[in-house]
């Protein structure tokens, strides 16, 4: 799932149900299917001789069920999700969360906006999981907290071949992403120490379109 956002990023939208999810994890993360496969504690660590490969993310099975059971299922809403750029949004879409693939320094910008204007220093959350996780599950669980964080991601060394080498996530659940973008003409966004960073993206962008 991962690997066709790409596909989104230039432009296509995509649709994504229960059928079309090739990956057990994906279909969980998006809440379709509630229980893990039973394979799941050794697919994550490291492995069963002669019929499971492990992943080795956890160092035992018995690491994994704990994880696991602390994890919180959320079912789906609705049948399918629909992946759609910003600049292609209809006028009767109502997005729940906004994903950025982006390089350090816009990240940084994001992680910054997203702690703008709360006192405690967690903005912004990286827990563990896959690449759909950090982008879907984590931010539709905090889309129904009192206080939502943002969700920086693609940590998952699975998902980071779907992705350029300097890019990861930010996942911000709409009900704070207005918010920031109102605080944007009042933030470190006008200062000259951003004006700094701004020119660093330019001269990038400039340098991979030679």
């Amino acid at each position: 799932m991962v690997c066709d956002l790409a596909r989104v990023r230039k432009g296509r939208s995509l649709v994504f149900s229960q059928d079309s999810l090739s990956c057990s994890g994906a279909r969980y993360y998006l809440g379709y299917v509630e229980e893990r496969g039973p394979d799941f504690r050794h697919f994550l660590s490291s492995g069963k001789p002669g019929s499971v490969r492990g992943e080795r993310y956890k160092r035992t099975p018995e690491i994994v069920d704990e994880f696991t059971n602390q994890g919180i299922f959320l079912p789906a809403t609705g049948r399918s999700y629909l992946f759609r750029r910003w600049d292609h949004l209809a006028v009767d879409d109502h997005p729940d969360v906004v994903i950025f693939f982006s390089r350090p320094e816009v990240i940084s910008g994001l992680f910054t906006l997203a702690n703008f204007d709360r006192a405690d220093p967690h903005g912004v959350i990286c827990p563990f999981g896959s690449g759909c996780s950090s982008i879907i599950h984590y931010p539709r669980l905090e889309a129904v907290e009192n206080a939502p964080r943002a969700i920086l991601g693609m940590c998952d060394p699975s998902a980071r071949p779907c992705v350029p080498v300097d890019m990861m996530t930010m996942a911000i659940p709409m009900r704070i992403f207005g918010s920031m973008i109102d605080s944007m003409e009042e933030s470190f966004l006008v200062t000259e120490t951003w004006e700094k960073v701004k020119r660093k993206i330019e001269h990038s962008v400039r340098r991979d379109n030679e």
